[in-house]
């Protein structure tokens, strides 16, 4: 059984107005954090298998 694709109204309805009205209309936006997150993520995964959290986050708050 395939999936339906959901109609154009469908997926408008769940959208919410204002935050795509202040998207491109507000002066900030959050790239430092998304940025901050990327560089987190990093690390995680060049240290995927090791130590653990203890050492991810010595490594974070070194870095």
């Amino acid at each position: 059984m395939t999936a339906r694709p959901s109609s154009p109204r469908a997926v408008a309805a769940g959208i919410d107005r204002d935050a795509v009205i202040a998207g491109p209309t507000l002066p900030w936006n959050s790239g430092v954090v998304e940025g901050h997150v990327n560089r987190i993520k990093m690390i995680k995964h060049q240290m995927s298998g090791r130590i653990g959290f203890q050492l991810l986050r010595k490594r974070v708050l070194l870095a």
